[in-house]
């Protein structure tokens, strides 16, 4: 029964607590419609002492995208579910922003998702993803050249805040769930359009490869990103040791390290504490890419003193008496 292996992996992970208010994004699809309706059983059972409140984004893309958004709010109604709703065009937003429309999307549920976490007081955001949306997400990963923190998938819990309690259950179990229950999902023709990266590896790799190669192919894949999430755990925590080893100064805007415990790391830590050292400085550590690591790393062994690198406009790194210096610079 899907509802019982939801209840397993909620418990598994801790994903909620009694007494915390979930914000719940819903958008009418199979996976979506499936999760609100097995979180309000549990709410009514007992299971969980707990309160929901759905988000729905019409992306007004789609005819169909009113109608959508009128069974969500029709659901919620029927359920007793306080219903918030956000009209956002997402194509012209991303042509603006100069972004994917898929990036834009995102960018937009998870703007509003915080937005009424905020506004409810609200304790986690919990959206619909599945085992086959790790799988996807892997082998995208593995596409783009992803190292070991893109093969860990998509995490159960992030940040204590976003909670994936489908990600131990599969399509076809959730689809077998809606019918069975009689939730009549709508359904969103654009996932049927080979145009978005992901859904050509929804709709044509995956099937592939299940058909060619290996027809277990999404167990797979979630065995793989378990192992690379366990060990990318492990290594996150001797970053972190291997930073407070060599910490000198941590304030706002610089961070100084010491260059002789920094050598001492084998090259893994090396990288990772360099990304760690500018995420912590910057908030974020992407467009930092794999050449501008080998550069620290080499800039760091040599010891070149009074060199800067500029991995990016707002960031310098250089080496002087003995110390690393990360700094924000003033364009920032």
């Amino acid at each position: 029964m899907l509802k019982e292996k939801v209840i397993e992996t909620i418990k598994k992970y801790n994903l909620i607590k009694d007494g915390e208010k979930i914000v719940v994004g819903v958008s009418g699809g199979p996976d979506s419609i499936c999760l609100i309706n097995i979180l309000n059983e549990i709410k009514k059972d007992g299971i969980k002492k707990i309160e929901l409140v759905v988000c729905h984004i019409n992306h007004m893309i789609r005819e169909e995208a009113l109608d959508d958004e009128k069974f969500v709010e029709d659901y919620c109604e029927k359920n007793n579910i306080q219903f918030f709703v956000r009209h956002a065009k997402v194509e012209e937003i991303a042509k603006i922003e100069k972004i994917g429309t898929e990036e834009a999307g995102r960018k937009i549920r998870y703007e509003f998702f915080e937005e009424i976490l905020e506004k409810t007081n609200a304790n986690k955001i919990a959206t619909a993803h599945t085992k086959n949306d790790n799988a996807e997400t892997v082998l995208m990963n593995i596409i783009r050249g992803s190292g070991l923190s893109g093969i860990k998938g998509i995490t159960p819990i992030r940040e204590d805040l976003y909670i994936k309690p489908l990600i131990e259950s599969t399509r076809e179990e959730i689809e077998e769930y809606c019918e069975q229950n009689k939730l009549n999902p709508r359904h969103d023709k654009t996932n049927d359009e080979n145009i978005y990266t992901r859904n050509k590896v929804r709709n044509i790799l995956i099937p592939l490869i299940e058909k060619e190669f290996n027809p277990n192919i999404i167990e797979t894949i979630d065995r793989l990103s378990d192992l690379a999430s366990k060990e990318n755990e492990y290594l996150e925590e001797q970053t972190k040791l291997a930073f407070e080893k060599s910490i000198i100064k941590n304030e706002k805007d610089e961070i100084i390290l010491n260059l002789r415990m920094f050598n001492k790391e084998n090259k893994v830590i090396k990288a990772r504490l360099i990304l760690y050292t500018i995420k912590r400085l910057k908030g974020s550590n992407n467009g930092i890419s794999k050449i501008h690591i080998e550069d620290i790393i080499k800039l760091c062994k040599n010891n070149i003193g009074n060199k800067y690198l500029t991995p990016n406009k707002n960031l310098k790194i250089f080496i002087n008496k003995g110390k690393m210096y990360f700094f924000v610079t003033q364009n920032s």
